[in-house]
């Protein structure tokens, strides 16, 4: 197969992959995978495996059901998919233990899709800058309004809780770069 050929069919491939988490359908999203696996570097979060990656969605979705994306690049490297795309939804369900605001977002992300030799997705990798997405969320609110500061209070001490867990061994004890 020629290069050309391997970027149209990877191209291809990621582009499904966006349509159907849209659509949320799971079981064509995670058909994009032999195996499926999400790296979200923001949370330094791994899920790996159907059950966590469905269980990945099912939570991302509780939380943004509206949840859309607008690509702005896409590009090819000998191994990867690098697609550049705004994420956009609204804050109506909880998102771990962060309370929902109602508020709407729209955060500029990178997502690398990385291939093995055999052509085959392998993961998902996330970045994003969270503080962007959480100052959205919360400073939607007007904090003239007293029930607000509950709401406020809620959402700062969700967001605590959630910023405790251990970052996965996997994103933290990573190989160095061989460079030529």
């Amino acid at each position: 197969m020629s290069t050309d050929d391997i970027r149209k069919a990877r191209q291809k491939l990621v582009l499904d992959h966006f349509h159907d988490e849209v659509r949320q359908d799971w079981d064509d999203v995670l058909a994009t995978f032999p195996h499926p696996r999400y790296e979200l570097i923001p949370t330094m979060t791994v899920h790996d495996g159907d059950r966590a990656v469905r269980g990945y969605y099912h939570g991302s979705r509780a939380a943004f059901p509206d949840q859309d994306h607008e690509i702005i690049a896409l590009r090819h490297t000998d191994d990867a998919v690098i697609v550049e795309f705004w994420l956009l939804g609204t804050h109506l369900g909880p998102l771990g233990a962060i309370p929902p605001t109602g508020n709407r977002f729209r955060v500029r992300m990178t997502a690398y899709f990385i291939f093995d030799a055999n052509d085959d997705l392998v993961c998902e990798r996330i970045y994003f800058d969270s503080l962007t997405l959480l100052k959205q969320l919360i400073g939607g609110l007007d904090m003239r309004r007293p029930r607000n500061w509950i709401l406020a209070a809620r959402f700062v001490r969700g967001l605590l809780k959630e910023a405790g867990g251990e970052p996965d061994p996997a994103l933290v004890h990573t190989p160095k770069a061989v460079l030529p």
